[in-house]
């Protein structure tokens, strides 16, 4: 994610951080980097200048020049400006009315139907809505079966009328469906539609009347860098939107439409798409993308996916087989599947400070796991529950079954007596001292 431009800002600093002497003329040098970093970035020549102007005047009139680290402070003031570009604080959705409305638009091929079913499922587990999906898709082939296939998925209840080809009919009747039967939420997944086809956007227009939502979402891939920032503003023109969910940002290298389209549209970003995944949708925060772009990463929200699925009981049932030296390799499994539910590795690597920059060219897919999973399937009971028995014999029967090595077996093994080791250690509160003492004993 923004790959590209971090590597241009880091760069820029390097100027900084590289000389023992800070003038005007050096912050003048990484100033006019970091512009033409943004504007490679896919972000207007405009709002480049402007922002690096302002930099440019925070990092003289802060004190940059004689600054203890004055690497560090410029690095501040840059993080703080992007924030701000790009909204400043996380944006709620305006639940209001019963039942709440939201109107889901965007481009052909942006991403509508599915996120609308994303956004239905974060809703339904992360704020306990029952929401309803309405199919207003009446003109691409199988939009309609696509939604009813993602609902049937996730247990949400998709609102179609077969041979109803009025968007807005189908819209309005979906409210009356909706207060006859308990849905608090209703989203309203929308034909996509370009920007100059008139009757199209008369016709959206015409669906927003009639459901008057407290919610419009303006769905846009933010691939298309400044062209997505430009359908923004016509879309917004006439409808009026409320926020904005910027689609395949796990994809975007260069991350200008992230950057730039809340200057523009002057809407916030609410949410960010971050995979193909059904949980891969995420409130969008300006202050954590602006630390992950600077390689700063974003540990919070690293947190914040581990609560979501690491539960207390299950927390101190752990914890209990480890002082008791019964966490066994079920354990570890149950482990690893929480993980992925997480997200995506590379995704939740590049969240830890300092990682982005060391995974720039390493490739992690959703399988990252999958051999370690085939090892410990290939176990018996008794070898899962209690590892210390694995001989050589069985550690050949275990390689065989699973299409793996015996040096993979004695690798996975290696790891997980040091990882159980290291879990005593910190449970016992052996501390730092401890930790070291046992990282010497592994070399």
């Amino acid at each position: 994610m923004f790959e590209s431009l971090s590597d241009r800002l880091e760069e820029a600093f390097e100027v900084l951080k590289g000389n023992h002497k800070i003038t005007e003329l050096n912050i003048a040098d990484s100033v006019k980097q970091i512009r033409r970093a943004l504007v490679e970035a896919d972000v207007s020549f405009k709002i480049a200048k402007d922002f690096t102007n302002a930099i440019k005047d925070k990092a003289i009139g802060s004190g940059v020049i004689t600054a203890v680290k004055p690497g560090q402070a410029m690095v501040k003031i840059v993080r703080d400006e992007m924030a701000e570009l790009m909204g400043g604080k996380a944006e709620g959705l305006n639940l209001t009315g019963s039942p709440s409305v939201i109107l889901m638009a965007g481009l052909q091929g942006s991403g509508k139907t599915t996120h609308s079913a994303k956004l239905a499922n974060f809703l339904k587990k992360k704020n306990t809505k029952n929401p309803l999906l309405v199919a207003c898709d009446v003109y691409r082939p199988a939009a309609v079966n696509q939604l009813q296939v993602l609902g049937e998925q996730l247990g949400i209840e998709v609102y179609t009328e077969v041979g109803n080809l009025d968007p807005v009919n189908i819209a309005a009747n979906a409210l009356v469906h909706a207060k006859s039967n308990g849905f608090n939420v209703v989203i309203v997944d929308t034909a996509g539609r370009l920007a100059v086809d008139e009757a199209m956007m008369a016709e959206i227009g015409n669906i927003h009347k009639a459901i008057k939502p407290s919610e419009t979402l303006f769905v846009v891939d933010s691939m298309t860098g400044q062209d997505a920032v430009n359908t923004a503003k016509a879309f917004n023109d006439l409808l009026n939107f409320d926020g904005v969910i910027l689609t395949k940002l796990d994809g975007d290298t260069r991350g200008g439409a992230a950057l730039t389209i809340k200057s523009i549209v002057d809407k916030p970003i609410k949410f960010i798409g971050t995979g193909e995944k059904m949980e891969a949708l995420d409130v969008f925060y300006p202050d954590r993308m602006a630390d992950r772009i600077l390689g700063m990463g974003d540990v919070v929200s690293l947190v914040e996916r581990a609560q979501e699925q690491f539960d207390e009981e299950n927390a101190r049932q752990m914890s209990k087989k480890i002082a008791q030296d019964a966490f066994g390799f079920d354990d570890f499994m149950e482990q690893i599947q929480q993980i992925k539910k997480m997200g995506n590795m590379k995704d939740l690597l590049g969240m830890i400070p300092g990682m982005g920059k060391a995974m720039k060219n390493v490739d992690i897919d959703d399988d990252a796991f999958k051999h370690i999973e085939a090892m410990i399937n290939s176990m018996t009971l008794s070898e899962r529950q209690n590892p210390d028995i694995i001989n050589g014999s069985r550690r050949k029967r275990i390689a065989t079954g699973a299409g793996r090595t015996v040096q993979d077996v004695n690798s996975l093994l290696k790891q997980f007596t040091d990882m159980r080791k290291m879990m005593k250690m910190m449970q016992s509160g052996g501390g730092r001292r401890g930790m070291m003492d046992m990282m010497k004993g592994m070399r």
